[in-house]
């Protein structure tokens, strides 16, 4: 879920694409010496010693005076959003120099040392980047009985779970947790199933009132998104953000900020469910839906975002587009902490 971002930085020709295919030891880049090779950011996930699981993202020389080359400028200051490292290559240009130092991204400078040396050099970087702590915080410990309810609909893959369930259930096996697992429809046989009062109940957001409404008041509820939220987000600027709900009026822009790049379908929690939810509550509202890297530059037109829980998306990535919605003074929220709002649940979840 939380892949170590590392952006490849430099001007035209410098040599990004060579490294990062060296790196990953096969030909994920296309080289040439014709300038411009490189023109959209290229990612690759690979497995580097030391460092585990990565996503490597090759990007257009900066300094690219094709009739693109504005346009490629701009994909590379979004790669840089979801960086947690950033490897530089010769000089770079004032506006990726100042988005980087914005982020707080930590910059190595490759001179051609050799892949052995910026290895070394990545894995002392990442040690003193941020550790992700655990999903359910201290929400749960060893030997706490912990209800997932996990809708199995059109959204879901088919034979697969989707990645914030895969990730939460592992997290409870390796904490020692007892995890059950039921669907809306099985919850209330679930609930006659336990010994006693689960320790919390996680459940998808799009049936948070179900849920809330079949299991007793007393007892600890919270959603994957929520979790996510806490994770790899702010859990104070979003709640903030679902709050900020109350003060919409008719006529506003609300923007659907998604993380991945899904086709969406007719059950679709971002662009039917929530913006469904918001309508009846406060009227003719504007929903405006940005997908994968896609995110407005300019956020003045809209009084509120709702994105979604990330589970695709770096920690780098969200807590970029929340500085962002804070600098444009748009509060921002998620999928989960929204829907409990609308539903009239939120004072009910439980934030780890």
């Amino acid at each position: 879920m939380e892949r170590l971002h590392i952006v490849f930085l430099g001007p035209v020709n410098s040599g990004k694409s060579t490294l990062v295919n060296l790196l990953c030891g096969q030909e994920v880049s296309l080289v040439s010496p014709v300038p411009g090779t490189t023109t959209d950011p290229v990612r690759k996930v690979a497995e580097l010693p030391g460092l585990g699981p990565c996503v490597l993202i090759d990007t257009a020389g900066y300094d690219d005076s094709s009739a693109l080359g504005a346009e490629r400028l701009r994909l590379t200051e979004s790669a840089i959003d979801s960086a947690h490292i950033a490897v530089l290559l010769g000089s770079i240009s004032e506006s990726l120099e100042a988005r980087l130092s914005e982020k707080g991204v930590p910059v190595v400078h490759y001179s051609g040392e050799g892949t052995e040396w910026l290895l070394e050099r990545l894995v002392e970087a990442a040690k003193n980047l941020p550790q992700e702590g655990f999903l359910t915080g201290n929400l749960v410990g060893k030997g706490s009985q912990v209800l997932l309810v996990m809708p199995q609909d059109s959204e879901a893959p088919k034979g697969r779970l989707i990645l914030p369930q895969v990730n939460v259930i592992r997290e409870l096996l390796d904490r020692g947790c007892i995890p059950h697992c039921c669907t809306a429809e099985s919850l209330p046989d679930a609930i006659k199933g336990l010994a006693g009062a689960p320790d919390l109940v996680i459940t998808d957001s799009q049936v948070f009132k179900t849920v809330a409404e079949t299991i007793p008041a007393d007892w600890p509820l919270t959603s994957f998104s929520v979790l996510l939220a806490c994770a790899k987000g702010d859990a104070a600027a979003f709640l903030e953000g679902a709050r900020a709900i109350d003060a919409l009026r008719p006529g506003d822009k609300v923007l659907i900020a998604e993380a991945c790049t899904h086709v969406p379908a007719s059950e679709d929690i971002g662009r039917v469910k929530i913006p469904a939810l918001l309508k009846k509550k406060v009227g003719d509202l504007t929903v405006d839906v940005a997908a994968g890297n896609d995110f407005p530059a300019d956020l003045s037109p809209y009084r509120l975002i709702i994105h979604c829980g990330a589970c695709v998306a770096s920690s780098a990535l969200v807590r970029s587009r929340i500085r962002k919605a804070s600098a444009a003074g748009v509060p921002i929220t998620n999928y989960g902490l929204a829907i409990a709002f609308l539903q009239g649940i939120l004072p009910r979840i439980v934030l780890p």
